[in-house]
């Protein structure tokens, strides 16, 4: 047995039933806010909505099926960089149509591909996405274009480990890295959104002699290179959008980079106040708001948040990026990358800063989706992911 294969251990996972009675007790015991009058969604979470979703969470919400739903995912548990990383390992089916499973080593011609997630999800953006990737023969999609797909809960997320100290996306992408060679891939394809676009872009600017390609949903925020002279008219625009964006939209994002540790005192508490945090961002960052998901779905992310205890190491992350130098931000991606900017997103970019940090091979505006694509509306992200990726599959063998 190989030193890899001993770093790799199955992950099994059932939730202590004292745990969820306790949090049915908190649900019921929430003591609810007050609103002003036809207020909804304008000063945040409604509060009609919230109080809908924490009522059938306590009472209606099965989380042991789905619990036994994301067994089903070969799930496991890798050393990497003295934590233990929380891992979806999916390999491309076989001619017969049945998936070889995962452990160590990479197999056959397939094409290996990471995703990383942002927030506030983990491996849960991925989850409808991860079979049509595998087995696009069995989605009416080309055999051909089946991946391995990794997908890593990042450290202080879902189930992996939380790290004594916040780590930025530059070093999750080394950790990212590890991962990869301990999983037996030397090279692969990179892809994400929000936090998991910068890990993805790091993971192609720090290791382009691995990374083949690299597919990202956003290009972050924009920071300043050089005389603001030199941007083009749709450029500048996007610039003043986004300052205009975060200040109606941003408070979340500078309590995070600045105090995480105070909201997480109350989030790491309170269900429905941990609900009312995540659920706001869903509804704003998504196409069709909470149309685009079903209270089962938005209470297994809440769930894995709640009993993984993660909400406050999770916004830590922000805080460590917000110490990433200038000269790192303004590094330019020279791998190819592909963008898919879909329409719900927050801040879309503009092609002129696409090619300005990265080297463009494809850029498109799907037809529907926001900030969860992958979730929102999985055929689409994986036919985007199948036909960015197609010309760059002999480079990972």
């Amino acid at each position: 047995m190989s030193e890899a294969t001993h770093r790799i251990e199955p992950f099994l996972q059932q939730t202590d039933p004292a745990a969820l009675d306790d949090l049915r007790a908190r649900l019921r015991a929430t003591r609810w806010v007050d609103a002003p009058e036809d207020a909804g969604w304008s000063l945040g979470t409604d509060a009609d909505s919230l109080r809908e979703l924490v009522t059938y969470w306590a009472d209606e919400f099965d989380w042991a099926a789905q619990e036994s739903a994301l067994a089903r995912l070969p799930r496991y548990r890798v050393a990497v960089g003295g934590l233990g990383v929380h891992v979806v390992h999916a390999r491309a089916a076989t001619p017969s149509g049945t998936s070889s499973g995962a452990s160590s080593g990479a197999a056959g011609r397939t094409f290996p591909l990471i995703l990383s997630h942002g927030w506030p999800d983990s491996f849960w953006r991925y989850t409808k996405v991860i079979p049509l990737l595998t087995d696009p023969g069995a989605h009416g999609a080309d055999p051909a274009d089946a991946f391995d797909v990794v997908v890593p809960d990042m450290p202080g997320f879902g189930y992996s480990d939380r790290p004594a100290r916040p780590l930025d996306s530059i070093a999750v992408a080394g950790l990212w890295a590890e991962l990869m060679s301990t999983l037996g891939y030397e090279r692969f394809g990179a892809a994400g959104g929000d936090l998991g676009s910068h890990v993805s872009r790091y993971l192609a600017l720090d290791h382009p002699d691995r990374v083949v390609a690299v597919h990202r949903t956003d290009a972050g925020l924009p920071v300043p290179l050089g005389d603001p002279a030199n941007l083009s008219p749709e450029e500048r625009a996007w610039f003043d959008a986004v300052a205009a964006w975060g200040a109606t939209e941003g408070a979340y994002g500078a309590m995070h980079r600045t105090k995480p540790q105070t909201a997480a005192a109350g989030l790491n508490d309170s269900p429905a106040g941990l609900a009312a945090w995540v659920v706001e961002k869903l509804q704003a960052w998504s196409d069709r708001g909470l149309e685009s998901f079903t209270k089962d779905e938005i209470l297994t992310n809440l769930t894995i948040y709640w009993l993984t205890g993660t909400i406050g190491s999770s916004m830590r992350m922000y805080s460590a990026n917000g110490a990433i130098p200038p000269e790192q931000l303004a590094r330019r991606v020279e791998t190819p990358s592909g963008f898919a900017i879909f329409p719900g997103d927050v801040v879309r970019p503009p092609r002129a800063w696409l090619e300005r940090t990265a080297n463009v091979v494809r850029a498109t505006e799907p037809p529907r989706g926001g900030h969860f694509a992958p979730f929102e509306e999985p055929e689409l992200y994986a036919q985007e992911l199948r036909e960015f990726f197609r010309p760059f599959r002999e480079k990972a063998d």
